[in-house]
């Protein structure tokens, strides 16, 4: 399934980009005036195929999943409130339901990875493995299993696209979840840890140095070859982080747009574009958090984040804000009036 999503991944609609660019132009406004939105727009046109974006079904897309690591000390919450926040998920009480409830977007939780059982009303239940192992004293998890939780995301973006979801968003839960994608940035993006490598839940100084110790003790240990993106995902990754990139290949596959939250949300579009570099046009940067690996992670995907609201949760919550900002893009191409259909003299000498 894997190669197949990726081999079915194409380019975006060069011709309906350009349709969009000059309608664009010949809008009631001085040409570029709305920033972003029309950049979005213009990319809307470019992944659906159409001059003129379509609205519908949003649906954001939280990955759960537990690590090993975190006996190493590295957060301040237990294990434990993996899978209690997964319940919180579900009955709607989260951040994330409050905001995607707010953007009139579903919330779909999967258990792609929770240490212990989880059961309720809701929750798509695709467990790879009971969490991952502690990646300081072996892989976190095999290469198959990598292969499995990618695929586990394909499979749920691919079920929710053929349930009519438009635009895709992509969310997380985990306790320790920042440990493996500093790694996983560090090592694909071949930066130092200590400048991709954050405070977390809120660690002191003293914690955050601490950490960066363990990620680099298994980075030492397990060799991840930064030319394999599948062996770094095992050795150093996190089983939600790789449904995430799941998600996005598998919205890609389908000429979807793929919001991506945060700092674990892009570590798992880093893998996505490593394991197919052709993913990253059919993604849309949600916001830039406070954790220093995001920017370096935005930075190489060459993607630049439509809010900045100093956010850190997670969970999806940027991701949902941002469905707002690319109704709105498409909006204006549907519904603003050209210079000719208003009467409006347009620019002079043109």
């Amino acid at each position: 399934m894997l190669e197949a999503t990726i081999s079915g991944i194409g380019e975006l609609d060069s011709g309906a980009m350009a349709e969009a660019q000059s309608r664009q132009d010949q809008l009631t406004k001085p040409q570029g005036s709305l920033g972003m939105l029309e950049e979005l727009s213009i990319r809307l046109a470019g992944i659906f195929g159409k001059t003129i974006p379509p609205l519908g079904k949003k649906v954001v897309i939280v990955m759960a999943g537990d690590h090993g690591v975190v006996e190493e000390g590295v957060s301040r919450f237990p294990r434990e409130v993996t899978p209690q926040m997964v319940l919180n998920f579900l009955r709607g009480g989260a951040a994330i339901n409050v905001l995607a409830r707010h953007a009139g977007a579903e919330v779909r939780v999967v258990d792609v990875g929770v240490a212990t059982e989880v059961s309720g009303p809701g929750l798509i239940v695709r467990k790879v493995r009971n969490g991952t192992a502690n990646m300081t004293r072996g892989p976190a998890m095999s290469r198959e299993e990598a292969v499995r939780a990618i695929e586990v995301g394909i499979e749920v973006a691919l079920e929710e696209i053929d349930k009519g979801a438009l635009y895709l968003a992509t969310g997380d839960m985990g306790i320790g979840n920042t440990t493996p994608s500093s790694a996983i940035t560090s090592v694909l993006v071949g930066e130092d840890l200590e400048l991709v490598t954050g405070r977390g839940t809120g660690l002191d100084e003293e914690a955050r140095l601490a950490k960066v110790e363990v990620i680099r003790k298994a980075i030492a240990l397990n060799e991840p070859d930064p030319g394999d993106p599948l062996d770094v995902l095992s050795k150093v990754g996190g089983l939600e982080i790789a449904g995430i990139a799941g998600v996005i290949l598998g919205a890609a596959s389908r000429r979807r747009p793929v919001v991506i939250d945060g700092f674990i949300s892009a570590a798992g579009a880093l893998v996505a574009a490593a394991l197919a570099p052709s993913s990253q046009a059919f993604m849309v940067a949600s916001h830039l958090s406070m954790e220093p690996g995001h920017r370096v992670i935005l930075d190489k995907l060459g993607l630049r984040p439509v809010i900045h609201a100093d956010m850190r949760l997670g969970e999806g919550t940027g991701a949902a804000l941002t469905f707002f900002l690319l109704e709105a893009a498409a909006k204006i191409l549907a519904e603003m009036a050209t210079f000719d259909e208003a009467g409006v003299s347009g620019p002079v000498g043109e």
